[in-house]
């Protein structure tokens, strides 16, 4: 229900980490100045045994030998440590290094969970509440309109979008790059959706002006929702979302190399798709996306997988209250919410900024995992109850489909090894 969870008022303000709440310091191998998130232990402490992991990394080469992607790696941990760290193939179809967990992937919309981990930190300090509407932070959201787009006819909405309705994606808002032929995904390229040389206000400003696709909180639609989101807790914070982030989760996770751009002495260790161009990293922009505008590594990202386990806390460090990360994970569409674009159909439901899929043998009551992925290959869940964390990481885009394993596949391939 979307009066399910109301955070406005039921959050108190935490200290959310100490100073000196870092892992222990020595370099590791890519120079990070702490020690690796990836800690090996058996496999057997997920339940899975070593034919298991030889038929999931046969699945995983035999995508790379088809010609899928030049290179994956999987891995499956929790806070005792890394059970299946497995990889095949190089970084890059002209590339002779292998993958690894330092291989630095475009991890596009995996950005999302972490823009909105950082809006929840932002409510527990009380900086903002989302049930505020977003006018309140970007003026020109207020006076929305809401376009029929089988009659073209636009009208004043009656619903104001809610900071809640961002985390949701029960804005209004749309993709347009996924839904170009329709009136307001013209409308969207127009405004300059797909632009690099502006700032994330400046896009959600050119946004605002255009009118939504639905009344904000009657419906669920995959959106920039979260590009608007990250504009927001800027104002919200009076800082950058690349400082923001930083200091409110990567430097405290000890994430350095999660970063919007990547540096140029880095470059030789970024994947690159077999199908399709993506674009250079390394080439910096205004454009601070909230919705996919990161590249991480393995090392990294388990890292905020490992704290979202955790239930808000990794390595001593406190990034949300247990509490908070328990709302976030609340179904939000529910049965008051037209679900006809949701991407799972009636299966499945979405939080404060992450999927909630039922794990193998529950129904839609759950228990669930949660997590997200990103349009180039890449994929993380979070199972509370199963007690692990898995992502998977390839890079690709714009290839055949049919691959042995993808983002989809290897989940199912973790559970069928991990609960048979």
């Amino acid at each position: 229900m979307k009066s399910l969870y109301r955070l406005a008022t039921g959050l108190a303000a935490t200290a959310l980490f100490a100073s000196g709440a870092s892992t222990t310091a020595f370099a590791d191998h890519h120079g990070g100045g702490h020690a690796s998130s990836i800690s090996m232990i058996d496999s057997t402490e997920f339940g899975i045994d070593a034919a298991e992991i030889a038929e999931i990394k046969a699945q995983m080469q035999a995508a790379v030998d088809g010609g899928f992607i030049a290179g994956n790696l999987l891995l499956v941990g929790n806070s005792k440590g890394v059970g299946v760290l497995e990889t095949t193939g190089t970084q890059g179809p002209e590339q002779t290094t292998a993958v690894d967990e330092q291989t630095l992937f475009r991890i596009y919309s995996m950005t999302k969970p972490i823009v909105s981990v950082a809006t929840m930190t932002l409510v527990e300090d009380g900086l903002l509440s989302i049930s505020d509407p977003v006018s309140k932070y970007i003026p020109e959201f207020a006076n929305m309109t809401v376009i029929d787009e089988k009659t073209g006819a636009i009208t004043p909405a009656k619903n104001e979008m809610t900071v809640q309705d961002l985390l949701t994606h029960e804005s209004g808002l749309i993709y347009g790059i996924f839904d170009p032929q329709s009136e307001l995904g013209k409308m969207y390229f127009g405004a300059g959706s797909l632009r690099f040389d502006i700032t994330a206000l400046e896009l959600a400003q050119n946004l605002a002006a255009l009118p939504l696709r639905f009344e904000p909180g009657t419906k669920w639609n995959y959106s920039r929702s979260t590009d608007v989101l990250g504009a927001v807790i800027e104002v919200a914070a009076g800082k950058p979302l690349d400082a923001l982030l930083d200091e409110r989760i990567f430097a405290p996770l000890g994430m350095d190399e999660t970063t919007f751009y990547v540096d140029a002495s880095k470059k030789s260790r970024i994947a690159n798709p077999i199908h399709g161009d993506m674009a250079d990293p390394t080439v910096v922009t205004p454009m601070l996306s909230g919705g996919g505008g990161l590249h991480s590594t393995t090392e990294d990202y388990v890292r905020f997988a490992a704290m979202l386990l955790g239930g808000g806390e990794y390595n001593g460090a406190r990034i949300l209250e247990q509490d908070t990360l328990t709302a976030m994970q609340q179904k939000f569409i529910g049965d008051d919410i037209d679900r006809s674009a949701f991407f799972f159909g009636p299966r499945g439901d979405w939080g404060l900024g992450f999927h909630l899929q039922p794990i193998p043998g529950a129904d839609n009551n759950g228990p669930f995992n949660f997590g997200w992925q990103g349009v180039g290959g890449t994929v993380f869940i979070v199972d509370p109850t199963n007690d692990f964390f898995m992502l998977y990481m390839a890079q690709v885009r714009g290839g055949p489909a049919g691959a042995p394993m993808d983002l989809t596949k290897a989940q199912a391939a973790v559970y069928k090894a991990m609960l048979n």
